[in-house]
């Protein structure tokens, strides 16, 4: 969920940092004092295109950071992208730290947990992080994509099983198709993979032999110097009248003869005879090692000229020589494929039957259990959006057909959701809704329904919130009942999830987990936007303001003491 958003120069904001928190966070304030702009700066977090229009005026950088706090599953998922981008997890705790920068001349910079990233990496995250449902912000990730994940989350369908086996029929038909290419790319082939495996089998490679052979290098191009370090090393320690070796043997004399009158010198001497043994097993090491040496130009040449064999494979079939070493044995089994073909092809041919009928069986249960759970939805989502005074038809329309040409790892289903929000007319794709207003309410009355059947799937309670759903203009064109259903619908969806969302009716302030006021206050002849949380007096007057306008009377305190006291 979001934590923490801060903004600075951002339009008519020089620096702000708000909290939220779990439950349902309302937004309110007067028109034109700048409501959206925090709904705006999210979207720039979660990938949206940038201008330097956001810039505030006479400055020449504009930032927006978010800390989202994640839960263990998200967490999973946000560290696999993390990872897969380069990117270290937050080492402190669970969150996710985002950044963006907006300067003029166009250029920005985009940092996740303090680390450079891309606005790529952002789209990414943005859809286990939050949803913005702003005007027709919601629609431009409401892909095909997206509208089956929101119909598999209602029908609690488990895509591990049609994935593998569609993953394994098309592992299946790639090597058919290998074999059954022309025969003019065939022959081609065949040259190629003969050459490499010749090319590859000659060189007669050993695991590791490349390292080895850098070693020895270094040895034979520094033979001298090696020979020099280790003979003169020996020498200190063994040999000679002045050796530590010797030196050790004397002192031992001495502590001997010590030992004899004072018995705690005992120990001294072992420590001594102990450090003199390991001495001269270095010093026997070194003389052996010197003596192996040897300072040969021809061997080094040989040396040099393998590793030079090695280097061009690498290049060619690397970057390692176990890649190299692997590609050998990846061509010999397609070469063995190709001389067999017949026979190979007639039982990947079987394979592939089977391997069809089971992707097939998986996907048509998916696509049953798809087409019953469609029924439920809009039956759900129909009423959820009545009562959000729009009197609608809703339709779930599941297509596809199990033809092979249309088979994906989420099975051969394709999910529409079509809508009419006036009497008489025809249903049209939600995508093409013209009102934002209308937009979010569907897009409320959908993730309540959503959530709605999730939980009563559940057998146990549910997890705290952990994704952020975003509602701008949410209330357009409804007031009364309809706007107290609304605010009814934010609460029960914020049960679950993080709820943002900015309003200016004050039956859905009213039922608020936490009410922020956002002002505009003009000093220096300059405007400056500001947000703060409002509890108690504050909070009465905030919603008498917006039942009765600038003017509060003790009517309108009243009434909103009343409204608050009910939807608490």
């Amino acid at each position: 969920m979001l934590a923490e958003l801060r903004l600075e120069n951002y339009a008519v904001i020089d620096n702000l940092a708000v909290e939220f928190a779990a439950g349902l966070n309302l937004l309110t304030g007067e028109t034109g004092a700048g409501k959206s702009i925090l709904i705006d700066a999210l979207a720039l977090l979660l990938g949206d295109k940038a201008s330097t229009e956001v810039i505030r005026t006479a400055t020449e950088r504009a930032v927006i950071a978010a800390v989202f706090e994640v839960d263990e599953h998200t967490g999973k998922a946000v560290a696999r992208i993390l990872e897969a981008n380069g990117i270290d997890p937050n080492p402190e705790d669970e969150s996710v730290i985002l950044r963006r920068e907006i300067a003029l001349g166009g250029k920005g910079r985009v940092f996740i947990n303090n680390q450079p990233a891309t606005v790529g990496v952002l789209r990414q995250l943005a859809p286990y992080l939050a949803t913005i449902h702003a005007q027709n912000e919601s629609i431009l990730a409401f892909d095909a994509a997206a509208r089956l994940d929101l119909l598999d989350a209602f029908a609690g369908t488990q895509l591990e099983a049609t994935s593998d086996a569609f993953a394994n029929w098309k592992s299946i038909a790639r090597r058919i198709g290998e074999l059954e290419q022309g025969e003019q790319d065939r022959l081609r082939l065949l040259d190629l993979w003969t050459f490499q495996k010749r090319e590859i089998a000659d060189a007669k490679l050993q695991p590791g032999e490349d390292e080895r052979l850098e070693t020895e290098k270094r040895v034979l191009a520094n033979a001298e110097k090696i020979y020099s370090a280790a003979m003169n090393a020996f020498d200190l320690l063994y040999e000679g009248s002045n050796s530590t070796s010797s030196s050790l043997r004397t002192a031992q004399k001495h502590i001997e003869e010590l030992s004899r009158y004072e018995p705690k010198f005992k120990e001294a001497l072992a420590a001594i005879e102990t450090a003199r043994i390991s001495v001269e097993d270095v010093g026997a090491t070194l003389r052996d090692y010197a003596g192996g040496i040897q300072a040969s130009p021809e061997h080094l040449a040989q040396v040099e000229d393998r590793l030079a064999v090695l280097d061009r494979l690498k290049r060619k079939y690397g970057p390692t020589l176990e890649d190299v070493i692997h590609h050998g044995q990846e061509v010999s089994r397609k070469l063995s494929e190709m001389e067999n073909k017949d026979e190979i092809l007639a039982k990947l041919r079987g394979d592939l039957a089977q391997a069809a009928q089971e992707y097939l069986r998986v996907a048509r249960a998916i696509s049953k259990k798809r087409y019953e759970a469609a029924r439920k939805l809009e039956k759900l989502v129909e009423a959820e959006i009545n009562d959000l005074a729009m009197k609608s038809d809703f339709h779930i329309e599941v297509s596809g057909t199990d033809e092979e040409g249309n088979w994906t790892a989420s099975g051969f289903d394709q999910v529409v959701y079509l809508i009419t929000t006036n009497p008489g007319e025809p249903l049209r794709r939600l995508e093409h809704i013209a009102s934002g207003g209308e937009l979010s309410r569907v897009m409320l009355a959908l993730k309540a329904s959503v959530e709605a059947g999730q939980g009563k799937k559940a057998s146990v309670a549910r997890a705290p919130a952990h994704r952020t759903l975003i509602f701008d203009e949410i209330d357009s064109g409804i007031g009364g009942r309809a706007a107290e259903a609304v605010g009814k619908k934010l609460k029960a969806l914020s049960r679950a999830n993080q709820v943002l969302c900015v309003t200016h009716l004050p039956q859905i302030a009213t039922f608020a987990d936490h009410h922020y006021l956002i002002e505009k206050k003009s000093s220096a002849d300059r405007t400056r936007a500001a947000v703060r949380l409002i509890t108690g007096e504050e909070r009465t007057e905030e919603v008498a303001r917006m039942l009765s306008g600038a003017k509060l009377t003790e009517t309108s305190r009243k009434h909103a003491e009343q409204m608050l006291k009910t939807n608490a």
